[in-house]
């Protein structure tokens, strides 16, 4: 099967056009005739990734977040990103990332079914069907309302439990009731409005700093931070599940779950 054959299937699924904007997705480098037999997943195009890739004998590494956002006026090896490239092409490896447009059709709802959210609602809407061939609006996180309240605290639990962290960092009173949740996996700073207009009670997100975790508080709105890795993790097994399920004679290897920081 070639690149270009795994392209077609990934984006059958998950086009390019629901990729927001600013986003720079698809294939990012390499040739879209190389013969892929191996296929190495990641959340990012790190340095170890890489090397797993190259070690593991793949043909294509596909990744959630690009690793190429700003234009490149050089490539070469006194640069970490140009070293990764060279590293690439060096070992014909053709590297693709899927980011939001995986977020918009495939994120959003995964991480509300781990969060056991019923009847959700897109949080913030980005496509409004004029670009694909549905009506449908998508868009990224999802919103709803639990059966049965539950503490901050016990929130913070089913999150650790749903997406396997350790830890997650939280802004609000632990014991205050939350009846309607949000979640938008990845930065969620940017939603924090959008939880408010659709009246959460709390955000499940990441990279949430000081000052917007305690503006939000201030706001009514309890944050629940779980990590940027620590919820899109579940990229990883979804897509090897997808790939494996639609690709015939292609082995999908996903790279294991290791966080990018410790809480010691």
């Amino acid at each position: 099967m070639l690149c270009r054959d795994v392209m077609n299937v990934i984006e059958k699924e998950y086009p390019l056009n629901y990729a927001l904007s600013w986003d720079n997705v698809g294939l990012l480098v390499g040739r879209d005739d190389k013969e892929v037999k191996k296929i190495y997943i990641a959340l990012d195009a790190t340095d170890e990734v890489i090397d797993e890739a190259v070690k593991n004998g793949a043909d294509m590494l596909i990744t959630h977040h690009p690793m190429i956002f700003s234009p490149i006026k050089k490539i070469h090896n006194l640069d970490f990103v140009g070293g990764r490239i060279l590293k690439l092409i060096q070992n014909d490896i053709s590297y693709y990332a899927m980011h939001t447009n995986y977020d918009v059709l495939g994120m959003a709802e995964l991480s509300g079914d781990k969060m056991n959210m019923k009847d959700a609602e897109i949080l913030e809407v980005t496509a409004e069907g004029d670009i694909g061939e549905e009506d449908e609006p998508e868009g990224i996180g999802r919103v709803s309302d639990l059966e049965i309240p539950m503490t901050l605290r016990e929130c913070c639990e089913d999150v650790k439990d749903a997406f396997h962290l350790g830890a997650v960092k939280v802004f609000g009173n632990l014991e205050d009731k939350v009846k309607r949740i949000a979640i938008c996996p990845g930065s969620g700073k940017s939603v924090i409005q959008a939880a408010l207009d659709k009246h959460a009670d709390v955000l499940i997100t990441g990279d949430i700093g000081h000052h917007e975790g305690i503006d939000a508080v201030a706001q009514g709105l309890a944050i629940i931070d779980g990590g940027h890795y620590g919820i899109e993790h579940i990229f990883i097994e979804d897509m090897r599940q997808y790939l494996e399920k639609n690709l015939k004679d292609v082995e999908v290897i996903a790279a294991p779950i290791i966080h990018p920081f410790l809480l010691v």
